[in-house]
């Protein structure tokens, strides 16, 4: 999904969070609710956007259960909030802001995981330790505190409490001297080999004068995905080490820079990596997001799986490809490895006039595809899908 804001500001907006409405692109005014509902007027309801932006999370084993806003994540453009239990029983959760130059976070929570106190386990997201990541290019990661009265987290600076930073967290994140990434969506973590992925979509607004180690191609069409090992797999270390598993694109033009194994295919390699989940073996399954601009590739959006470990490292393989206009998003596997759901988001929607035999904007009437019912009374929808081997089995 892409969360970059788009349309026109309006002058003089804002009053004394002109700054906050600045740096979280608001009103973005894409939609503009606020001339038909004065909730989504911010000059009458100058705190409506503080409301949006944070994880909630629910019990889907229990309908009647209230949705619970977990503030301590922080608010910001969250792809996700992957989780995991650490090895001193803290829960810990990493989270991408899914915009150009934004911010990777962590947070650990203060309570430990009880198995047997499924209800005190709802708590612990409520309270704990936020903070950002500074990539640094000795191959370093050092996780910098979210926390109000340390460094310029003050009154000095516009904070006055933790609620302050946590509504602000962008700012705060600025403050302090975090790495602005190349539009950063899933943080994946991988329990099998105890390391993380930050899945780097991609950047076209970096300019050859604001590479760094982390984010080293200007004009960043294709992403790349980092890898990050936290020291004895203790997640809740202050300091981990990074390094680029891939760098995405055609590895047949040298322009693109891209960087992969040399066990890559023709058909293997992929652009614009998004969402991502690690199968029981801790192989590493990427789908991608080229939204519009996959011309520049000539291939559709897709899963593909990613091997990590041993001389095939850095080798990646299609496994399933998107229906014309798609992206893909949210893979996830059963625990026994034999099931694999995937999410196929708009089909028929992007670059539909860039699809040989087609050629122009899709629509209702005439769309570029009717997937998955494939009826002319029915547009294209999207679809969750549920896909197993003939006869069972892991997928691999």
């Amino acid at each position: 999904m892409d969360c970059v804001p788009g349309g026109a500001r309006p002058k003089g907006l804002g009053g004394d969070q002109v700054a906050s409405y600045k740096r979280y692109g608001i009103p973005g005014l894409w939609q503009a609710w606020g001339k038909f509902n004065d909730r989504f007027n911010v000059d009458k309801e100058p705190n409506e956007p503080n409301r949006f932006g944070w994880i909630v999370e629910i019990d889907p084993l229990d309908p009647s259960f209230v949705p619970v806003k977990h503030t301590a994540l922080g608010r910001f453009c969250h792809e996700g909030a992957e989780t995991l239990v650490n090895k001193d029983g803290r829960v810990v959760v990493y989270s991408g802001d899914d915009g150009p130059g934004e911010y990777v976070y962590r947070f650990v929570s203060k309570g430990r995981y009880d198995p047997a106190d499924r209800a005190a386990n709802f708590k612990l997201l409520s309270e704990g330790a936020l903070s950002v990541a500074r990539f640094d290019a000795d191959g370093s990661v050092h996780w910098l505190p979210l926390e109000f009265g340390r460094q310029w987290l003050t009154a000095d600076f516009g904070f006055t409490s933790q609620a302050d930073v946590v509504i602000d967290v962008r700012l705060a994140a600025d403050l302090i001297g975090a790495t602005r990434m190349d539009r950063p969506e899933d943080v994946q973590p991988n329990e099998s080999n105890g390391r993380v992925y930050v899945i780097l979509t991609n950047n076209t607004r970096r300019k050859e004068g604001d590479v760094d180690a982390a984010n080293p191609r200007p004009d960043n069409a294709f992403g790349h995905i980092i890898e990050m090992t936290p020291p004895d797999q203790d997640h809740a270390a202050e300091r981990f080490a990074w390094d680029i598993l891939v760098q995405c694109g055609d590895p047949g033009i040298g322009t693109v820079g891209a960087r992969w194994s040399p066990a890559t295919s023709t058909d293997g390699w992929f652009a614009c990596p998004d969402n991502a989940c690690v199968d029981n073996q801790g192989r590493l399954w990427i789908s991608t997001d080229q939204g519009d601009s996959w011309p520049r590739t000539g291939r559709s959006d897709g899963l593909y799986a990613l091997e990590t470990e041993g001389e095939r490292r850095g080798t990646p393989k299609l496994f399933f490809r998107c229906p014309i206009g798609a992206e893909l998003c949210g893979p996830c596997f059963t625990p026994n490895g034999e099931t694999l759901f995937l999410a196929v988001q708009h089909p028929g929607a992007d670059g539909a006039e860039s699809y040989i035999g087609f050629g122009h904007a899709s629509s209702f009437k005439d769309p570029v595809t009717r997937w998955p019912d494939f009826e002319d009374n029915v547009p294209p929808r999207p679809a969750v899908l549920a896909i197993s081997k003939d006869g069972g089995g892991k997928i691999a």
